[in-house]
């Protein structure tokens, strides 16, 4: 991998306001790296987790702890203009209740002290196709799901020997096989989310005589949490009900179990919390990274640059730690130079 043609696009992405392509970079720098160059830079290699690990692994090094925590989330970049392959295709979105057209993307995020770093990923890609009998319409599917994704991501982290202890997600990561996996396999903790649905029982007698119930018809105290066993696993978790009021003034619940017994209400939450980061990862990525504006068309450009678009959020990260400046502050700072240089720019022109 060409290192100073990575960090030259990656900051490029960053740095721009619009489209972004091989022509404007070059164009950007004055033709010192050819339109050539930044085509056959996207174009000759997959670029995949394991070079964003290796990326960003000094850095990880540099700032991780016993303590620190690995967060699963995917999101959708939308992509309802560009033509349809097995990446950029329908996924359906749960935060709006339907499929949507674009890229599916699985990030793992480790969170240390006041630092985020995206250790790994995956891509969903879904490269059967296949006429549904009902609507006759043309649809695709993956060959594998994201809860095996994560499985395998998890794997990933624990030969690269990364220093964690718990494992944070929300509801729709909370598989059994994944709670199982990360408990029994990896000997590590989790604290997820489940669904109102989701049935316990409440103690060993219960479980071997098969008593489950659902979570949300427990009782329930705030300050102490049910010691149950989820069905479908043979180890008992804490359960916490935590009680939020939303923006809009409604009434939210989590059910948040968690497999480290030692742990008081206060640290299940404080811990949870800490889930939101991956949110603030995508919100960058999106924002400020030009993830949905590359142009390209092949599917393995737009595979690479998600791969770009992640290691710019990755040292936007770093440039925020280092300058002590937020994301949206850079940016701002970035737009308001440029401006104020075209400003004097067709001021020079219009003196001349």
């Amino acid at each position: 991998m060409d290192k100073n043609l990575l960090d030259l696009y990656s900051d490029y992405l960053l740095s721009s306001f619009g489209a972004t392509t091989a022509t404007g970079l070059s164009a950007l720098l004055d033709g010192q790296v050819s339109h050539d160059q930044v085509t056959r830079f996207l174009s000759q290699t997959d670029y995949t987790s394991k070079d964003l690990w290796h990326l960003v692994k000094p850095a990880v090094r540099s700032m991780e702890r016993e303590d620190g925590v690995l967060i699963f989330d995917d999101t959708i970049q939308e992509k309802p203009h560009t033509d349809e392959n097995e990446l950029i295709c329908w996924h359906f979105d749960h935060s709006k209740n339907r499929s949507v057209k674009g890229l599916n993307l699985l990030n793992c995020l480790y969170h240390a002290g006041d630092v985020s770093v995206p250790v790994a990923y995956e891509l969903v890609r879904k490269p059967i196709a296949f006429c549904d009998l009902q609507s006759g319409q043309v649809k695709r599917k993956s060959t594998v799901t994201k809860n095996e994704m994560l499985r395998q991501m998890l794997r990933v982290c624990q030969q690269n020997r990364l220093r964690y202890r718990y494992v944070l997600a929300d509801s729709w990561f909370s598989a059994k096989e994944n709670l199982t996996f990360i408990h029994q396999d990896l000997k590590k903790h989790f604290i997820v989310a489940l669904k109102s649905n989701r049935t316990v029982a409440l103690s060993k007698e219960d479980k071997a005589q098969g008593r489950f119930v659902r979570i949300d018809t427990l009782s329930w105290s705030d300050a102490t949490p049910v010691q149950a066993w989820i069905k479908g696993l043979n180890f008992p978790v804490l359960l916490h009900r935590q009680v939020f009021t939303n923006k809009d003034d409604s009434t939210g619940i989590l059910y948040l179990p968690c497999s480290d017994l030692d742990l008081h209400v206060d640290a299940i939450e404080t811990i949870y919390q800490k889930r939101w980061k991956v949110e603030v990862f995508h919100k960058t990525l999106k924002s400020h990274t030009a993830l949905a504006k590359s142009p390209t068309r092949r599917v393995r450009t737009q595979s690479n640059h998600v791969f770009m678009a992640l290691y710019a959020a990755f040292s936007l990260e770093w440039l925020r730690i280092k300058q002590r400046i937020k994301p949206f502050a850079l940016r701002s700072k970035l737009y308001l130079k440029a401006i104020q240089q075209a400003f004097q720019e067709l001021q020079r022109l219009k003196a001349a």
